[in-house]
């Protein structure tokens, strides 16, 4: 990622890195009614299909673990097929990506309470 992100403070947000790689709905508004259909796929292909499979790979392994990252896929797998998941859970991590590469600091995923 960091190879072909040379300057990742060319994007304001992470959603709009997030927007950059095609992890984000494509809108097809009307009349005032705005209707979001699937993930755009434009931006780096290869960079996009690596954090989907990631996302995959990290939602098959959470299983029990008490994390609020895992707790949040839990929650969302209840109510949104499993590929849908997937993709918001990318669209999640090239945030934090973005926020890592912007910030210059290891990452750290929750302070546990001591």
């Amino acid at each position: 990622m960091a190879a072909t992100v040379a300057d990742p403070e060319q994007f304001k947000s992470g959603r709009q890195f997030a927007a950059w790689l095609g992890l984000t709905p494509q809108q097809h508004s009307t009349g005032g009614k705005t209707r979001l259909v699937g993930i755009s796929k434009q931006g780096d292909r290869y960079l996009r299909r690596l954090l989907v499979v990631g996302a995959t790979a990290v939602m098959r392994h959470i299983k029990d673990k008490p994390t609020p990252m895992a707790d949040w896929i839990r929650k969302l797998s209840e109510k949104k097929p499993f590929r849908v998941v997937s993709v918001a859970l990318a669209n999640k991590l090239a945030r934090i990506a973005w926020v890592v590469l912007t910030r210059k600091e290891a990452y750290r995923p929750y302070h546990l309470a001591a």
